[in-house]
């Protein structure tokens, strides 16, 4: 990739009005996003269906390039509505004992990451403790919380409130020894690091695509390896679960191999090609070149409010796209307020500022945060 970065501004016309440092919650889409929205709606609005072959053929494009982007499988990803949604199939679709346990960090983790596990009290299931002191899921603390009944682990790949990365390869290689399954939420990842569900051992991620992605709510990827698809029985099932989906004058009840198994019905076209407009700038880019960039982005952002004496975290060997902190006399309130003030687009999550920048800000950005905390101590 060769074109500045910079140059990808004009796409994201929000920057016009706000420092946008908030993808780890709401990122804004692209005008090619909305491109691709417009055109679906143009072709339904002056055609109807006659073109339906053509959108569900665009949608498999899409499909495989989310598989490229995880380093996955075409059959290996299933369209859903969004992180939780896809946990939630997971979940679901087990084959539980009583006795069973799901270790997670259910103190740390945001809800999608624990409710879903919770929810199986009723059938047996125990959720166990991963501790979590140093404000991430580290290997040392998951082989701590196995045991002999442990079925699966579940973790994100980021830690939504402290940024905290998860070293997915370790975790992925320790379940493998123990024979444990891996589960990631992988919305704070996808998008802004590079993830290779082979490489890590991952049996099933869920992320949606309205952060990291630059998509829209309502539309993400699960990704099931294709070993333990026979393993997740499909909580809902439709017309489009079945090996003869678009054949409506019978009854053929055979359940497809693959992850479209887990897709019931009618897809979701507008999610879907905001989705695929988002990936293909994603690609367009390089996720190496975007992980970069912010590392680049919060190196900068670091130094400056060290040097006002904030508190900063995570550690950079730590770090992906999320950054916290913490300013002298901690009126973190009172900032975030200040911020939204000046149209900066933050998060505040467990008493900490919380920012989160992609690959088109702009160093002279990171230094107008910095320089607006300082004439809020002033």
């Amino acid at each position: 990739m060769t074109r500045p970065l910079e140059s990808y501004r004009a796409l994201f016309p929000v920057l016009q009005e706000q420092l946008y440092l908030n993808h780890a919650g709401v990122a804004p889409t692209s005008l090619r996003a909305a491109e691709a929205v417009r055109g679906w709606m143009d072709d339904l609005v002056y055609h109807g269906i006659s073109h339906e072959r053509g959108w569900e053929a665009h949608c498999e494009r899409i499909r495989a390039l989310a598989a490229r982007i995880l380093h996955a499988e075409s059959g290996e990803i299933a369209f859903v509505r969004n992180t939780s949604h896809g946990l939630g199939l997971v979940a679901e679709g087990l084959d539980w004992k009583p006795g069973d346990e799901v270790a997670v960090a259910s103190s740390l983790e945001y809800p999608s990451n624990v409710y879903p596990w919770l929810h199986l009290k009723d059938r047996g299931v125990v959720v166990r403790e991963i501790q979590t002191p140093s404000g991430g899921v580290t290997p040392e603390a998951v082989a701590q919380a196995l045991t002999p009944r442990t079925r699966l682990v579940a973790v994100s790949s980021v830690q939504f409130a402290t940024g905290y990365r998860t070293d997915l390869e370790a975790v992925g290689a320790l379940c493998e020894r123990a024979g444990v399954l891996f589960c990631v939420d992988g919305i704070q990842s996808v998008g802004c690091v590079p993830v290779d569900v082979k490489k890590c051992r991952i049996h099933f991620l869920s992320a949606d695509s309205h952060k990291w992605m630059l998509g829209i709510s309502g539309i993400g990827v699960l990704y099931v390896a294709k070993e333990v698809l026979p393993q997740v029985r499909p909580v809902l099932v439709g017309w489009r679960s079945t090996t003869d989906a678009w054949n409506f004058n019978r009854t053929h009840f055979e359940l497809r191999s693959d992850a479209g198994k887990f897709e019931e019905g009618s897809s979701a076209y507008p999610g879907l090609y905001a989705m695929g407009a988002a990936m293909e700038l994603l690609q367009e880019v390089g996720v190496e070149n975007i992980e970069a960039r912010i590392r680049e982005l919060l190196a900068r952002l670091e130094q400056g409010l060290l040097e006002l004496g904030c508190e900063v975290g995570p550690a950079p060997e730590h770090r992906a796209g999320i950054f916290t902190f913490l300013p002298p006399g901690a009126r973190v309130r009172e900032l975030g307020a200040y911020l939204s003030e000046h149209h900066v687009a933050h998060s505040v999550r467990r008493g900490r500022i919380r920012v989160s920048p992609h690959f088109y800000n702009l160093p002279s950005e990171m230094d107008r945060l910095v320089e607006l905390v300082r004439d809020f101590r002033a």
